[in-house]
């Protein structure tokens, strides 16, 4: 393969592997070809098996959730990183943080920091699909996202800890969903999150008067 070749099949990709782009070739001289032109600098490695074009060569600003969710097939970007995404956070979050069925993990790529979180099967539910370009991610819905957060951060289903979080856009917020996904977790401990949130809101818009 010649490099103008991987050009013109992965200068739209935020990432991509050596089997994405062997277009006809052979896939182990694809990979040695790839570890050559890291050496070069023309291509970066995110992590084993994953790559980007450098800069000069890529079209896109890679996007650490199309990585995210792209390294590590079934996952969805959840927690703090969902909530600042829609909005709800003011705080800038300096990981991606992703949830799985699978083990926990931290990968460390040029890109940041990638934190994958484990979550019970019957609990992956919740996400949407964010097309970002040619590729894609899956991304929590804001009242997932904070369901998450609570069910996997210890002694966080509580006021204070809600209340610290300084969450906004409380009005586009859905009660009757968080309660909705709080009884399909079957978690007890999130039973008073639609009732904490009700009261926050009520605050907010009486303040707002």
């Amino acid at each position: 393969m010649e490099f103008r070749r991987l050009i013109e099949i992965a200068a739209d990709l935020h990432c991509f592997s050596p089997g994405m782009v062997t277009a006809g070739e052979r896939l182990d001289q694809v990979r040695v070809q790839l570890s050559r032109w890291v050496q070069s600098g023309r291509v970066v490695r995110i992590h084993k098996g994953w790559y980007t074009l450098a800069g000069p060569y890529r079209r896109v600003i890679v996007d650490p959730f199309v990585v995210a969710c792209a390294i590590k097939p079934g996952t969805y970007v959840s927690l703090q990183s969902a909530l600042s995404y829609h909005g709800m956070i003011p705080e800038y979050v300096p990981e991606t943080t992703c949830v799985t069925t699978g083990r926990p993990l931290v990968i460390e790529t040029p890109f940041g920091r990638l934190r994958y979180r484990h979550i019970k099967g019957e609990a992956f539910w919740g996400y949407d699909e964010d097309q970002r370009g040619s590729q894609s991610t899956f991304v929590a819905k804001p009242e997932k996202a904070l369901l998450d957060l609570i069910y996997l951060t210890p002694d966080a289903a509580n006021r204070n800890y809600i209340t610290e979080l300084r969450l906004e856009g409380l009005d586009d917020l859905y009660i009757g969903l968080v309660a909705d996904m709080a009884r399909r977790f079957g978690n007890p401990k999130l039973g008073d999150l639609p009732k904490v949130l009700s009261e926050l809101k009520k605050e907010v818009q009486g303040g707002m008067r």
